[in-house]
């Protein structure tokens, strides 16, 4: 029996969040700002991993009070198609948004150092200057950003966010081949690292709207430049993976639903 109510649900959504991008948002900086190997070590591949299993310890930990949202775009495909109630989905929302900034504070608190010598770069959220055009530690890299569109972005997490929830009903299904109950968090991870790995590229596949704003708020607050420039900020990370997570609802339910056998 849960106890509490919707605000015992609603500190595990923040929670939860909180372990995401405290781990995410991490990595990123890690990557960028203390490598403890020689520079080619460090690559888009670690960032995906340490993406992947944030996610993975985030939904660990909250699953168990909330099934771990820890992401606006599944409470509102769970709204639309899976009877959560919306009644709630404004206060998950809010939630979630609080944790990724607490989480994104986390992460000052850890590479402060490191990102006050840097200039404060943006760490936080995709988009413009979300992948560094030189690694702080000498090495050289390039920035996706500028050579895909807006356009290009939105579409990107529109089907990133439509795999995730894909991926995400398909390991919870009891009638599809899902996973023992306490491996389905893991395999959750694996979808958010196969989405990095092959859609992640143009757009920095946020695929979570409060992933996204939470952390852009606080990089706002610290000085991050930049991060509110034009209306990437609101098209494709919120927008777009808003429309991913219905559209990933709905195809999940059009194309395979009606032909999983009865258990």
């Amino acid at each position: 029996m849960k106890k509490n109510g919707l605000m015992g649900e609603l500190v595990a959504e923040a929670f939860g969040t909180f372990i995401l991008i405290l781990l995410g948002d991490g990595v990123v900086a890690n990557v960028g700002l203390a490598p403890r190997l020689a520079a080619p070590a460090y690559a888009w591949t670690t960032i995906t991993f340490g993406w992947a299993f944030a996610v993975v310890v985030a939904v660990y930990v909250a699953g168990g009070v909330t099934g771990a949202h820890i992401n606006p775009a599944v409470t509102l495909a769970g709204a639309v198609k899976r009877g959560f109630p919306w009644a709630k989905v404004i206060p998950y929302w809010i939630a979630q948004v609080v944790g990724a900034f607490l989480g994104a504070f986390g992460v000052f608190l850890c590479y402060r150092d490191g990102l006050v010598a840097a200039g404060m770069p943006n760490v936080w959220c995709t988009g413009p200057g979300s992948i560094f055009g030189q690694a702080f530690w000498g090495g050289t890299g390039g920035s996706a950003i500028g050579t895909y569109s807006l356009l290009t972005c939105f579409i990107c997490e529109i089907f990133g966010t439509a795999m995730l929830i894909w991926g995400v009903y398909a390991v919870v299904d009891t009638k599809n081949v899902g996973p023992g109950v306490n491996l389905w968090p893991l395999l959750v991870g694996f979808v958010v690292l196969a989405v990095g790995l092959s859609l992640g590229g143009p757009s920095g596949y946020a695929i979570n709207p409060a992933r996204d704003f939470g952390p852009r708020l606080f990089g706002l607050l610290v000085g991050t430049a930049g991060l509110f420039t034009g209306l990437y900020w609101l098209v494709a990370p919120i927008l777009g993976t808003l429309i991913g997570g219905v559209l990933g609802a709905f195809t999940y339910d059009w194309f395979i639903t009606p032909y999983l056998p009865e258990k």
